[in-house]
């Protein structure tokens, strides 16, 4: 089975995945009365498992919704030692580098696989462990917050296979990593 990690994210018009408090409020600033779902679910369909980080799990956990995921969610995080009860059984904790992390995701087949969080996925591109991105710009500019990206050490080259646009202001762009050879 071919492993992959995939991104998908919205960010501001400069860059950020949430405002200065840690908000994400301005991801509906585009009314979408026919809740189009922007690719997601085709997205979805193609992946086996998440990957998210600590904050990203704690944002999720806090929205007023049922759980939102039907795929397994692995929880990445140096600080947590048990998720809270009422997860547990929506998610599990893994830790370890990324080479453990994935190896220990891998052996419970799971391989294509969904990377989210702003620090989760900094940590896979710094590892160069990021295959392709698709990445949803709202126009809104932010003016600072949590950055969708960060120093890496050496760079990572991507092409653009597609561009999209919906509700006539939001552009999508999907980006596959050119390996080196």
């Amino acid at each position: 089975m071919e492993k992959k990690n995939s991104v998908y994210i919205g960010t501001s018009l400069d860059g950020y995945i949430a405002d200065k408090q840690g908000g994400l409020a301005w991801l509906d600033s585009i009314p979408n009365p026919e809740g189009v779902d922007m690719g997601y679910n085709a997205f979805m369909s193609q992946i086996d498992a998440l990957v998210m980080g600590r904050n990203t799990f704690e944002t999720v956990c806090g929205f007023d919704i049922p759980w939102p995921y039907q795929k397994p969610v692995f929880v990445l995080s140096k600080s947590l030692t048990d998720l809270p009860n009422k997860f547990k059984d929506k998610a599990q904790l893994v830790k370890g580098s990324i080479s453990e992390v994935l190896e220990q995701i891998h052996q419970k087949g799971y391989y294509r696989l969904y990377i989210d969080g702003g620090t989760t996925i900094q940590s896979f591109l710094e590892e160069d462990r990021i295959d392709d991105m698709i990445i949803t710009i709202i126009p809104v500019l932010l003016g600072g917050g949590t950055p969708l990206f960060s120093e890496l050490s050496k760079p990572l080259d991507f092409e653009c296979t597609a561009t999209e646009r919906f509700l006539n202001s939001i552009v999508q762009n999907h980006f596959k990593r050119r390996k080196p050879h």
